[in-house]
């Protein structure tokens, strides 16, 4: 065997890594074949510049998942601003659902639940009050049914029967909702529309208590004057005008006690 032939593994001429003529200067260079196969040309490339590509791009998706991560707790934020603000939003619009009287509810009321606790106790007096001239109304139109059936003539009826259409409704509206809508929400301009119209209901109270036939025709208000002709006419048509009589009477005075304390705590609460 001539050992002579054989190819030189540490021959320099053989390879040079750092040779100019290389495919790739720079970038990568060739390991010398150590025998171990049949081509002595065979050549191993290990790119230089990739740990360095590896490093960078790991480097670069950290960058990425760290914005990423930034942009997910922004967008959380920001929505938890939103829904606190929507909360804020639905919690101040007030819920006016239809919930009174219980068994044919045609209006809100909950004083338990959106009247502060210390004004609760007037507001209920004021709901006491709305309920006396409800039933006032209506009872002047019993009375006044009785005077028509004892020959009092058909126009004090129609009159009666216009007062409770337009005086239950109209006495909700012109102040005893203004007054829950200003204890709910602190509002001046409520409880000042609350002063004016219940100022006209009080009068509306002494003025059909006494019930002078001037406005208003004959008999169509159960008042003491409405009483003492009442008695005139027929026994029984005097006592329902008499009763009529306690009935306004009883609300006027029910009514200037609830303004005063309504007053009181407006004036108090500034």
């Amino acid at each position: 065997m001539n050992r002579r032939d054989d190819a030189n593994p540490f021959d320099e001429e053989n390879v040079n890594p750092f040779s100019n003529g290389s495919a790739n200067a720079g970038s990568k260079f060739r390991l010398p074949n150590f025998g171990f196969s049949q081509k002595s040309d065979a050549t191993v490339d290990i790119p230089l510049d990739s740990m360095n590509d590896s490093s960078k791009r790991e480097r670069e998706l950290a960058s990425w998942e760290a914005d990423l991560k930034r942009r997910e707790l922004d967008i959380k934020r920001r929505e938890d601003v939103v829904g606190r603000g929507k909360h804020i939003c639905l919690s101040a619009i007030p819920n006016d659902d239809r919930n009174w009287p219980p068994f044919f509810p045609i209006i809100h009321h909950d004083i338990a639940n959106e009247i502060p606790v210390h004004a609760q106790r007037l507001q209920y007096l004021a709901f006491a009050s709305w309920l006396g001239i409800v039933l006032c109304l209506v009872y002047n139109l019993v009375a006044v049914t009785v005077c028509w059936i004892r020959g009092g003539g058909v126009k004090i009826f129609f009159l009666a029967v216009i007062y409770v259409i337009l005086g239950c409704p109209l006495s909700y509206l012109l102040w005893y909702r203004p007054l829950y809508r200003g204890m709910r929400t602190d509002s001046a301009l409520k409880f000042g529309w609350f002063f004016m119209a219940y100022a006209l209901h009080i009068i509306f109270c002494i003025f059909a208590a006494i019930a002078p036939p001037v406005v208003f025709h004959g008999n169509s208000l159960a008042g003491i004057l409405a009483a003492v002709d009442g008695f005139s006419k027929h026994v029984l048509v005097g006592i329902f005008y008499l009763v009529g009589f306690a009935l306004f009477t009883l609300e006027a005075l029910l009514s200037v006690w609830v303004l005063q304390k309504v007053y009181m705590y407006f004036r108090g609460r500034k």
